[in-house]
């Protein structure tokens, strides 16, 4: 019996930690891509008219 509760509770750390990386990383590379587009707006600001 404690072995299958071992298991059990091995295998759901494992799986947080996986998704919790990839949540990391999903969140680094979304913040990066939005600092990318706001530095190209910026720039051409003068361009722009509304």
């Amino acid at each position: 019996m404690n072995e299958k509760i071992y298991k059990t509770i091995t295998r759901t750390g494992a799986c947080n930690l996986a998704v919790g990386i990839i949540t990391l990383v999903t969140g680094i590379a979304a913040g990066v891509l939005l600092i990318v587009g706001g530095a190209r707006l910026l720039k051409r600001r003068s361009e722009i008219l509304i």
